[in-house]
């Protein structure tokens, strides 16, 4: 496995790179051993505060990422804290994911869907909010997309749908519905539970 520690504005000592390093290659031996690439990222969080943020990547199996993060007032307790995260949600899904690995060999490109993926500038909203001018031209209101790039919407059950999600810690996730070829959206609610949208009729 490719593995990656570094620090944002952070010396990386060589005992925690080591301490990551193999508690990051026993986390993959134990629950998956299938991961191909991993970035641990130190930073401090807030200029000049006594907290350290670790980010932890860790890619799996084809487009199956497992992200993880935590916050503490030392960078190993930082660290060990997003590593039982990733352990934890590797657990869960580990009979999953398995069966994935075996399954993503068969699957054909054909079966992924082309999109575009932008981020979108909330600061120009707040700023026309603000604002507050009725007179303001129309076109001031389209939203400013400050990032574009490719993306794939892929063909998997809702079920996998909801592993990938919570994987990866994202909100949100869009997928092609394998039992009935429809693009579906599952997403976290604000009670915590998992919502999922499917159109009635495509």
């Amino acid at each position: 496995m490719e593995m990656t520690v570094q620090g944002k504005q952070i010396d990386v000592g060589d005992a925690l790179r080591e301490h990551v390093e193999g508690k990051i290659h026993d986390i993959d031996h134990k629950y998956f051993n299938h991961a191909t690439d991993a970035t641990v990222t130190f930073s401090r969080e807030g200029h000049g505060s006594a907290m350290f943020k670790v980010n932890i990547s860790m890619r799996v199996g084809k487009n199956i990422m497992v992200v993880t993060e935590a916050t503490e007032h030392d960078p190993y307790v930082a660290f060990d804290a997003a590593s039982e995260k990733a352990a934890k949600r590797l657990r869960r899904y580990k009979r999953r994911l398995r069966d994935h690995h075996r399954k993503m060999d068969k699957v054909e490109e054909s079966e992924k869907t082309i999109a575009r993926y932008s981020t979108i500038q909330q600061a120009a909203y707040d700023e026309a909010a603000e604002q507050d001018n009725d007179d303001l031209d129309e076109s001031a209101e389209d939203p400013i997309i400050i990032a574009e790039i490719e993306t794939h919407i892929e063909k998997m059950s809702v079920s996998e749908a909801v592993m990938r999600m919570e994987l990866a810690d994202k909100n949100a996730l869009m997928f092609r519905n394998a039992s009935n070829n429809k693009i579906n959206m599952v997403y976290v609610r604000s009670d915590g539970n998992v919502g999922w949208i499917e159109p009635d009729d495509q």
